[in-house]
């Protein structure tokens, strides 16, 4: 499968029609054609029905089309992004976050960050486990997550320890109160992310199992903002660091558990042994700024 051919289908996709799509995409008919059966042949389903009055997409090919458009637009603003730094010669840095961070000081280190005028920074939301082979690979140079990884090409720092939390439906019976994990394993569990594993889902299921308790998982949510969608229809509960609380949604409530020695780390993941780059350097220093607004209570 070639850039192409996702190219052609997205311009038939909308016209619909064969004939027009040609003419947009300065071609003939007859090749346009060949290119979108040799596509639907490498993607094994239908995009397109075809009848006497047009083209229409199937199902399989609106989910297609819409997923095509997204790769489309991310490399159309990777190849804009490329050119400019190749004009300006703009000093890359890339960092890599688990959602449940980002609702903290992150985005403080972020917008320093963005001041930098010879700076052109790149986010990527990655696990843990994601964040430390982008680090390896080098595609990021920074990494904010919670799960603590032995790598001997990664230092990982702890940056401190964030309490835990238990996010409710409004009604919950336990709404209002500090419940222990006792009380929680008795209502079905929402955990995430589902993968890749091991993750955050892990460390909250390690919680129970270390004290001797089983609980039921109802539902396994590859998204924070799906888990609390869940948490609102009923389905569950789910344990969140504290700074999702920062997160007010309607129909969710926020609790402190009894037991405030249950923590989550918040983790700043680099390579090892690396000569700090002018912007690590400052990147750095934000940090550990930050990290003493949050130790003294000035947080975020």
């Amino acid at each position: 499968m070639e850039l192409r051919h996702l190219r052609y289908f997205c311009v038939v996709a909308d016209e619909l029609n064969m004939t027009r799509a040609a003419h947009r995409l300065n071609m003939a008919q007859p090749p346009l054609t060949r290119q979108i059966k040799q596509l639907e042949g490498e993607v094994g389903v239908i995009l397109f029905e075809r009848s006497r009055r047009g083209l229409t997409l199937t199902t399989a090919g609106q989910f297609f089309h819409e997923h095509t458009l997204q790769v489309l637009e991310k490399l159309d603003t990777t190849i804009t992004a490329t050119r400019r730094i190749q004009r300006s010669n703009l000093l890359m840095f890339g960092i890599g976050f688990v959602p449940s961070v980002f609702y903290g000081q992150l985005p403080l280190l972020v917008r320093e960050l963005r001041q930098m005028d010879d700076v052109e920074l790149t986010l990527a939301e990655l696990t843990t486990v994601q964040q430390v082979q982008a680090l390896k690979a080098g595609r990021i140079d920074m990494g904010f997550g919670r799960l603590r990884i032995d790598d001997a090409e990664v230092e990982q720092e702890v940056l401190f320890e964030e309490p835990m939390m238990v996010a409710l439906p409004t009604r919950h019976p336990l709404a209002g109160k500090t419940p222990s994990l006792a009380e929680l394993a008795q209502y079905p569990l929402i955990i995430y992310p589902a993968k890749p594993r091991p993750s955050l889902a892990d460390m909250m299921l390690g919680l129970f199992r270390r004290r001797g308790l089983k609980v039921t998982v109802a539902q396994e949510a590859n998204e924070l903002q799906t888990a609390l969608g869940l948490v609102v229809s009923g389905l569950g509960v789910a344990l969140v660091p504290e700074q999702v609380s920062q997160l007010q949604r309607r129909g969710i409530v926020y609790s402190y558990l009894g037991d405030s020695s249950i923590t989550c780390p918040i983790l700043c993941s680099r390579r090892r042994g690396e000569t700090p780059s002018e912007v690590m350097r400052e990147a750095n220093a934000i940090l550990k700024l930050l990290v003493e607004n949050r130790r003294s209570g000035r947080y975020p």
